[in-house]
């Protein structure tokens, strides 16, 4: 299926709001993982999101040129033409970006869209995160405000972050403490700044404990309630019942997390859990392995000649695709987003 419109993206949403489900959203930095997510997705019979980083852009547009918007755009043109191959809807994302690299990533690629959209096309990325959570809130949710409008001129999503990730993604590193938790008064504000939908949609990432990187299950505090209070604030400030849930919420930093915390997350409103170290890991697992188990016919040993059948770049790659592909699944699994496409 062509890549998600607005419209589709914004149903897919509200889908996994409804129904208690979240998507996962897969961070791509070439073109194998890009089929590699969508191919996992399509196999969960799933909808589902991949996404670019700054520094996944700035890899795939070559590694000498280091030109993230570049990088970004021939993804996103990449998953484009092969996404029309499979039955899923699949939209495009950008993930975390701090403030001094707005004005290099997000902002030129919310511009380009915009040009797209008033020539009667569709924006490039169905929506775009702005990472504050290096700057105070206020400065936070100024800047917010000011990606929201551009957001909403060029009929795409905003997401932002409220609190403090731990940990380390892409260069963007946080220590682990007390801030890792969002509290209501963080949720009231963010209502105040950015409204309920009016000024334009957004996804929030509120923090309960996450942190980016890899840790086994356990080494992870998190706490999902943080969640249910900030919902309940926000629909406190609202006017809406304690049950209603105003935030469409996104979980970062989920390496390690346990079946039981992700359900909860999701219980309390989120839509979208991002996924990064695990596929990571399931992509270059199997190279390793084939790479040793194969290495005689990858090495040319002792002036042998190898064998092109191994050292072949599609050998491999196939191998890493597949497992990519089988950790997207069982991502859309753990999130109940399997088997949700809607034909």
């Amino acid at each position: 299926m062509p890549i998600a419109t607005p419209e589709i993206y914004a149903d897919m949403l509200d889908r996994a709001k409804t129904g208690s489900f979240a998507y996962p959203a897969i961070n791509i930095t070439s073109s194998q993982t890009v089929t590699a997510a969508i191919r996992g997705f399509a196999e969960a019979g799933s909808d589902g999101i991949i996404q670019v980083s700054t520094g996944g852009g700035e890899y795939a547009s070559g590694s000498t040129i280091k030109d993230m918007v570049t990088g970004a755009k021939a993804l996103a043109a990449y998953a484009e033409e092969v996404a029309k191959n499979y039955p899923v809807n699949i939209a495009l994302h950008t993930d975390h970006c701090p403030k001094d690299k707005l004005d290099g990533f997000v902002r030129p690629l919310l511009a380009a869209s915009a040009e797209r959209v008033k020539s009667g096309g569709l924006p490039i990325f169905q929506s775009h995160m702005w990472d504050g959570s290096a700057v105070p809130l206020e400065e936070n949710l100024q800047i917010a405000e000011d990606l929201l409008a551009a957001c909403k001129a060029a009929n795409v999503i905003l997401e932002i972050e409220v609190g403090v990730v731990g940990g380390e993604e892409d260069g963007v590193a946080n220590e682990i403490n007390e801030q890792l938790y969002t509290t209501p008064e963080d949720a009231v504000a963010t209502i105040k700044a950015l409204g309920a939908g009016e000024k334009g949609r957004y996804l929030t990432a509120l923090t309960f404990g996450n942190v980016h990187g890899v840790y086994k299950p356990g080494n992870v505090k998190l706490r999902p309630e943080i969640l249910k209070a900030a919902q309940e604030a926000a629909a406190g400030e609202l006017g809406q019942g304690a049950d209603a849930r105003p935030f469409d919420l996104v979980f970062h930093g989920g390496s390690g997390s346990t079946a039981e915390e992700i359900a909860a997350a999701v219980d309390f409103g989120v839509v979208k859990m991002n996924v990064d170290t695990d596929t990571q890991y399931a992509f270059t697992r199997p190279v390793a392995e084939w790479m040793l188990r194969n290495f005689d016919g990858v090495l040319k040993i002792d002036g042998e000649v190898g064998n092109k059948k191994q050292y072949d770049p599609r050998a491999w790659g196939k191998e890493a695709e597949a497992a990519m592909a089988r950790r997207v699944v069982e991502a859309c699994e753990n999130l109940r987003s399997a088997g949700t496409h809607q034909a």
